[in-house]
């Protein structure tokens, strides 16, 4: 049996944008439906200790600090709904969106924050190991590496950058790079090479992370001369990429080449009036807990002056 529903606002997808959008759109009585997407709570489900956002000095557990977020927005009234989109048609407001191949909600905005998921290099240990020394974020992590040996697995801006910042807080990094050299620009070459604690393995792969219960070691290998050899390490980072949550938004809205979804700057515009976008599924730079759901804060605001000028709110 399928169902038909009409809303005001649709919010699609969990995590800090979406749960703060909520929060904000349901204290502004728009009634906000969310559907939480295939990974509920978002990238900070998977994640152990959060010591950076704003308000819990002792730091928090990644996934009780969802729950917090769920509880704020369910005692505003969100009806949040465990399930997933699976299509959507954009084409005239009020918009169609369709759960789980067959019920349908037309919304008279929507609010798009269907987040990113980090690339992994696929071994079964980076699984078992993840937020026990493995980790996707230098930023977020890093400081609970101090005066530790770190490596990280990519050659671009990204791992350039992550590898520099992880420099300062860490004893001896070792960035692992499957090519003979950094595709990253040649300012941030010359930065790694200008850092003496940054030890460049080039041609290099990663066979397996060991340990049982956190990262002890990586074993590694040399594609050319199929040397390997074990790193004493107790903290492995991945910085190959991101791929933003939007292949369902393709042909509707505008999106850079990576994915990401454009919005107007200054605001969670996109090109279709009405849908929004916010979190790391339009934020390629900063992909922050804080800066999802400063973006979710925007997007409810946004999404409310849009309803109100409309005369639907």
């Amino acid at each position: 049996m399928t169902t038909e529903e009409k809303k005001k606002c649709l919010i699609i997808g969990s995590g800090p944008a979406g749960y703060t959008a909520a929060i904000y759109a349901a204290r502004a009585d728009m009634q906000p439906i969310m559907v939480a997407g295939l990974q509920p709570g978002g990238q900070l489900t998977i994640t152990t200790e959060v010591e950076n956002y704003p308000g819990y000095p002792d730091g928090i557990q990644g996934p009780e600090m969802m729950e917090h977020f769920r509880k704020q927005a369910q005692r505003f009234g969100t009806d949040i709904r465990w399930s997933y989109v699976s299509s959507v048609d954009f084409s005239k407001a009020p918009f169609k969106v369709v759960v789980e191949e067959k019920d349908t909600i037309m919304a008279d905005s929507i609010i798009i924050a269907t987040g990113a998921s980090a690339k992994w290099l696929g071994l079964p240990s980076e699984q078992k190991l993840n937020g026990f020394g493995v980790s996707a974020c230098a930023v977020c992590d890093g400081y609970f590496f101090r005066k530790q040996d770190v490596a990280i697995v990519g050659g671009g801006d990204t791992a350039a950058e992550e590898a520099t910042y992880l420099a300062k807080l860490c004893n001896k990094v070792y960035m692992i790079v499957r090519r003979g050299e950094l595709r990253a620009s040649k300012a941030m070459q010359h930065r790694v090479f200008n850092t003496p604690n940054i030890e460049v393995l080039f041609n290099t792969e990663t066979l397996e992370i060991l340990g049982e219960k956190s990262v002890t070691s990586a074993a590694i290998v040399n594609i050319l001369t199929k040397e390997e050899r074990v790193l004493d390490i107790t903290g492995f980072f991945v910085a190959i990429g991101h791929q933003p949550n939007t292949e369902i938004f393709k042909g509707w809205l505008d999106m850079d080449e990576q994915g990401y979804l454009k919005t107007i700057p200054g605001s969670t515009k996109t090109n279709i009036p009405g849908v929004f976008a916010c979190g790391d599924a339009q934020d390629k730079t900063y992909r922050q807990a804080v800066t999802a759901a400063g973006s979710g804060c925007m997007a409810a605001i946004d999404a409310e002056r849009y309803l109100a000028e409309k005369g639907l709110h």
